[in-house]
């Protein structure tokens, strides 16, 4: 999927650079690769300069290899990728979107990375590493997530007589129950069909999208826990004017919030960013905070956006494309990334790393709790426009029940479902 890293209003800025120094994988000497080179493809806007320039300085120390760097644009990517991994002479390390992992994996391109787990991914972060395994097997590097937060307006919020934030899902219908009810505002901008929200949704009430029947992957869109996570997405609707046939792209709801007449929405931390480029004034009301779920002590389930980075199997630079990893990934850029980018890092014990920057700081304590969407390489093509699920959210936003909506699509569904990949 399409990303951008998160926090990019002032409020919620990418912090200073991260100047390398201490111990760590850059002390070594170099290993023996002199003369060589090793090719990166990282997709524009995932590698800040800073963070680029000391991997850089630490890979080629410890190598003694050079370190290509080769932009990629999130604009056709994934046949781009899908080509490079059936030539002769591929990339050797590929940033791949943590969703389409599956999918390379599938058709043997990926180089099979247990080794590496076991050396230094034993503390990756469970629900984050899910992204990088395929049929038992590691075939990828966790990297970095994002996932989405509620940014509310301060000020209307203070006009509603509200202190502090939600920490319960009841506690913030209340909030939005006061919004509506002492405001002219509009309690939360929240479109019928943005499903990323709505798949968070359904991880926090564990409702697979999908089910095996007779050996094949099939709809389980009617089951009656989808149902239940449709119920509550309704409810939030309820507060919000917002069409029930568009998308949170269509107008950009940051655009929209922007306009200052709107309690909150759910969003990533650079959509904030969006709002104040289309309203400076606004950045000052600002605020971001977790999505509540049911109790204090777990967040709601959200969609964990993000990237994985991986070794070709047709490289030939196998243990240099290992040795760069070992690097990038340590806990000292790990960290570094999550900084400098505003991301979360893949490991827990990494999040203090983000502190200081309110939409990471909101985003990190439901990365545990977070998930994806359907791990299987024939899930893209699910999401390919239009949507069924999209639809099907529409449907039954506008009074269709929730077993009929869920059957108008289904068949839609498992045609997609069945295609080759």
């Amino acid at each position: 999927m399409k990303r951008r890293l998160m926090a990019a209003t002032a409020t919620a800025a990418l912090l200073t650079a991260v100047t390398a120094c201490g111990s760590g994988p850059a002390e070594s000497a170099a290993d023996g690769f002199e003369g060589q080179t090793l090719t990166l493809w990282a997709m524009d806007g995932s590698t800040p300069k800073q963070w680029e320039k000391d991997v850089r300085a630490a890979f080629e120390k410890k190598t003694g290899a050079k370190l290509k760097l080769e932009v990629q644009q999130w604009n056709g990517i994934q046949q781009k990728i899908t080509t490079a991994l059936s030539e002769s002479d591929p990339p050797d390390v590929i940033e791949v979107g943590n969703t389409q992992t599956p999918a390379y994996a599938k058709t043997g391109g990926l180089a099979d990375l247990g080794d590496l787990k076991k050396s230094i991914g034993a503390d990756w972060t469970e629900s984050v590493n899910k992204s990088a395994v395929y049929g038992g097997k590691q075939y990828a590097a966790p990297w970095y997530t994002v996932n989405r937060t509620v940014i509310y307006n301060k000020r209307i919020w203070a006009e509603a007589g509200l202190e502090g934030t939600p920490r319960t899902r009841a506690e913030f219908f209340d909030a939005l129950d006061a919004i509506e009810k002492k405001t002219d505002a509009e309690p939360l901008y929240l479109p019928g069909q943005n499903w990323y929200f709505f798949d968070g949704l359904l991880i926090g009430k564990d409702a697979g999208l999908v089910r095996k029947q007779g050996g094949k992957w099939v709809s389980n869109l009617s089951a009656p826990e989808v149902g239940e996570a449709m119920k509550l997405y309704a409810k939030y609707a309820s507060y919000s004017d917002a069409p029930k046939d568009k998308d949170e792209a269509t107008p950009q709801q940051a655009e929209v919030f922007a306009k200052g007449e709107t309690g909150a929405f759910i969003g990533l931390g650079w959509e904030a960013g969006t709002a104040v480029e289309a309203n400076p004034k606004i950045e000052k009301d600002i605020g971001y905070f977790t999505i509540p779920g049911e109790s204090p002590d777990k967040p709601e389930g959200v969609f964990l956006g993000g990237s994985n980075l991986a070794v070709a199997a047709g490289s030939e630079k196998q243990e240099l494309a290992r040795e760069f990893l070992k690097i990038a990934l340590s806990d000292k850029f790990e960290g570094a990334l999550a900084e400098e980018g505003g991301v979360i890092p893949n490991k827990a014990s990494l999040q203090k790393q983000v502190e200081g920057n309110p939409a990471a700081e909101a985003a990190a304590p439901a990365v545990a709790g977070g998930g994806l969407t359907p791990l299987i390489p024939q899930w893209a093509a699910v999401e390919n426009p239009p949507n069924p699920v999209k639809r099907y959210m529409t449907a039954v936003l506008k009074g269709t029940p929730h077993a009929e909506a869920a059957e108008s699509v289904e068949q839609e569904i498992n045609k997609r479902l069945s295609q080759e990949q």
